[in-house]
């Protein structure tokens, strides 16, 4: 059986190593009926990160392809995409092709694959944040739509998918990122200290500001980082910040906002995972690291107006603050650990082997 994995941004490789390593085991068990994955990296996300060592310390497969494309806007990036994915389709005549997520990469793949009626298996399927605006939300929904193969992360995810109409192909798999965590969450502790931020348990919160809704509008930046500024006054905020970004401050005249913030540079999975896990309080855009903070039992506050990861906020773990600096503030204050967890909404840490279960089923 060979399968063709899509990726194009560095969260995409993390959640990827679980499936991968998923065949590898499923390979070493002297199988007669061996599984062949091909990793294309479309190139979407451009990140220094991603170096020999990021695919060395996460025990991730190098992709067989790289296709550089990047820097355009949305129709260019996935018309160029689709165009090179598609040759390599032809060339190497999978069985499957299997993307995660909401990237234009997601897409691209999905539509190639789908025009030369090749399956696609859709990771993370069925999430919606009901935001048109969102090209996120529109790479999702028409993935969804040309997938064979559904994995849902969620039975809120099962029941999207089913007031859309669609009913076939579904699997609840559970939450691939919760295999992730719990994986390298050992190691993390083990390899990373503390010492190097110069804080302790609990003593510091982590920030992240990423989506172009918060960076790009100026109005919205400046209260995120006057509340981040303020809840460091109290107790230490630490914001890894991409340079762009940064860069973005200065333009716009409000670097001095970030004063009294602890502004560090973009973070590799491990130490990002080891600020995550002994936090205060997490406040981020960031919708994999809104799960990431629910996964560590840390609080959560999130800098926009909706979230796809609606059992955070059932569960009291998760508060949607948008860029609203009151609303922030008000959210710090009643943050706060301890809550009991009610079931596994994500399930129980095995979605990758469940994945290949179902693949193996339908193929071997």
């Amino acid at each position: 059986m060979k399968i063709i994995t899509i990726l194009g941004a560095r969260p995409q490789f993390i959640k990827a190593s679980a499936f991968s390593r998923s065949i590898n085991e499923y390979n070493k068990s002297g199988t007669k009926k061996p599984i062949e994955e091909f990793i294309i990296h479309t190139g979407q996300h451009f990140d220094k990160l991603m170096s020999d060592v990021f695919f060395s310390e996460l025990e991730i497969p190098q992709p067989r392809y790289n296709l550089g494309i990047a820097g355009l806007s949305h129709g260019s990036m996935t018309g160029r995409m689709l165009e090179e994915i598609e040759k390599i389709l032809i060339s190497v005549k999978p069985d499957l092709l299997l993307v995660y997520g909401d990237t234009n990469s997601t897409l691209a793949g999905a539509l190639a694959a789908s025009k030369l009626h090749i399956p696609v298996a859709h990771v993370e399927a069925g999430l919606r944040s009901f935001n048109m605006r969102m090209p996120e939300e529109v790479n999702r929904i028409l993935t969804d739509r040309i997938s064979s193969f559904l994995f849902c992360p969620t039975q809120t995810a099962i029941r999207n998918l089913k007031n859309e109409g669609v009913s076939s192909g579904l699997s609840l798999s559970g939450d691939i990122m919760l295999d992730v965590t719990n994986y390298y969450k050992g190691k993390a502790d083990e390899l990373i200290s503390l010492d190097t931020w110069g804080v302790t348990k609990n003593h510091y919160n982590l920030a992240t500001i990423h989506r172009a809704e918060n960076t790009d509008d100026k109005v919205r930046l400046v209260s995120i980082l006057s509340a981040l500024r303020e809840i460091a006054d109290e107790t230490p905020v630490i914001l890894p910040l991409h340079p762009r970004t940064l860069q973005l401050t200065v333009k716009l005249g409000i670097q001095d906002l970030l004063k009294g913030i602890r502004i560090i540079e973009p973070l590799s999975y491990l130490p990002m995972t080891k600020l995550q896990m002994n936090a205060k309080t997490i406040i981020t855009d960031s919708g994999g690291i809104q799960k990431e903070a629910f996964f560590h039992r840390v609080p959560c506050i999130t800098l926009r107006d909706e979230t796809e990861w609606i059992e955070t906020v059932e569960l009291g773990w998760n508060i949607i603050a948008g860029a609203n600096k009151d609303k922030i503030l008000e959210a710090y204050k009643t943050a706060s650990r301890g809550q009991k967890i009610k079931g596994q909404p994500y399930g129980d840490g095995s979605a990758a082997d469940k994945i290949l279960q179902t693949l193996k089923d339908a193929y071997l």
